[in-house]
């Protein structure tokens, strides 16, 4: 009996001991798991290797394939499809840099044309001041943005006035005939005063002055009807847009002034100045 019980004893101890150790199914899928990585960048490091424009065909394959239902299995052609979207993707491009090219040459060619037209005006108007000795009253100056020519305030304005001379609307008629060859062109007339303040029963301050003086210049030269109205504008820039010293009598002179613009319509952004910004002389 004590036999049996000892026996018992030690299958139910054995038993127990085996029941001990952990389950080991779990090696399986992990396993499987660790292989699948491993394929995983092996593909990685293949398609790394591969020649790129292969693998963009290849891809635009898949695409072709995937986007019209069409196994790449199924049809040899797909990638040299893919191959042939990107021929004509590249006769695309170049026939638009062709037309960018052609583009560019019509602009250089109407960019001269411009060129010649404001030198000629130029020209037209420096004999104008030339012959009528006004040539310390008036100047002309031609740079990449504008054709700008400068009147003294004292060849068309009183002094505190913005009514123009008798005189003055001769000289404005006779840029209003030069300028009526152009008619496309942008015309800005600015006016322009010294720092010395001035307030009375017309004008309160030097912005007033300025515009008013700017205005009634444009209209003189809006009298040719060959003129279109919506290109002219005027502006008043009182004393802030100053070309020389306030300091000295001949500074100021030279700071009282009316400017009329003619606008280049194809001026070069990167070298074009802007319109009002005159450099102190």
């Amino acid at each position: 009996m004590r036999r049996e019980r000892r026996a018992v004893s030690k299958k139910r101890h054995r038993s127990e001991h085996h029941e001990e150790h952990a389950d080991e199914t779990w090696l399986i899928p992990y396993a499987d798991l660790l292989t699948l990585l491993l394929a995983l960048f092996i593909v990685l490091y293949a398609m790394s290797s591969v020649d790129s424009k292969k693998f963009e065909d290849m891809s635009k394959a898949f695409s072709i394939a995937f986007n019209t239902g069409v196994g790449v299995l199924e049809n040899t052609t797909i990638v040299e499809t893919g191959q042939q979207m990107e021929k004509d993707n590249e006769t695309r491009r170049k026939s638009s840099d062709e037309e960018n090219k052609d583009n560019d040459k019509q602009r250089q060619a109407l960019m001269q044309k411009e060129q010649e037209d404001l030198e000629k005006l130029k020209k037209q108007i420096d004999q104008y001041i030339k012959s009528n000795g006004l040539t310390t009253q008036l100047n002309t100056k031609l740079n990449q943005s504008q054709l700008m020519l400068t009147i003294s305030d004292n060849a068309l304005f009183p002094s505190g006035s913005a009514s123009l001379k008798a005189n003055s609307r001769e000289l404005a008629g006779a840029i209003a005939n030069m300028l009526k060859k152009y008619p496309e062109y942008e015309i800005v007339v600015s006016g322009h005063t010294d720092d010395q303040p001035i307030s009375n029963r017309e004008f309160r301050n030097n912005w007033e002055l300025s515009f008013q003086r700017a205005l009634n210049f444009m209209e003189i030269l809006l009298t040719n009807s060959k003129h279109d109205p919506k290109l002219f504008s005027a502006i008043g820039h009182g004393e802030y847009r100053p070309v020389a010293t306030n300091d000295t009598t001949v500074g100021r002179a030279k700071n009282r002034r009316v400017e009329v613009s003619i606008i280049r319509r194809y001026a070069d952004p990167e070298k074009a100045q802007q319109i009002t910004a005159t450099p102190k002389q």
